[in-house]
């Protein structure tokens, strides 16, 4: 399989349903300036493809960016890093059959640089392949 580094529709965290489960049960941990939620599940035979095994949200708080131009810049930039690194996450959840929900929330009080970001977001993206390598002989 070809790497994409794509960022579609399918692969985006966009259903009520699936975000507020991701909160009320969902596990977090956090890698500064990021709090993760993430639900593991066993992937469904409907999932055609390896793009919606991975579903991906991000958001920034109002408390620390009152701007909405500085939030969307902290989205964009967060987006570009995991759209650009995800593709390891993707080939482990393919194997293991697995369908993951994950929802980046930037917590810091300064605005960022994309440096910061793409580091932080290669060590979150690491910590969720141990989390998939972990829980796969519990689920079986």
């Amino acid at each position: 399989m070809t790497k994409q580094f794509t960022l579609g529709k399918k692969e985006r965290l966009k259903s009520r349903k699936q975000i507020e489960q991701l909160f009320k049960q969902g596990k977090s941990f956090a890698i500064y300036p990021f709090k993760i939620y993430y639900v593991l599940n066993l992937a469904h035979s409907e999932l055609p493809t390896p793009n919606s095994r991975l579903a991906f949200g991000v958001g920034a708080g109002t408390r620390n960016f009152k701007k909405a131009v500085d939030r969307n810049r902290i989205k964009r930039l967060t987006r570009e890093a995991y759209r650009l690194q995800k593709n390891t996450l993707q080939q482990k959840l393919l194997e293991k059959e697995k369908q993951l929900n994950v929802f980046f929330i930037y917590t810091g009080k300064e605005m960022p640089d994309y440096l910061l970001i793409n580091e932080k977001t290669a060590q979150i993206l690491n910590r969720l392949i141990k989390i998939v390598d972990e829980n796969n002989p519990m689920d079986t």
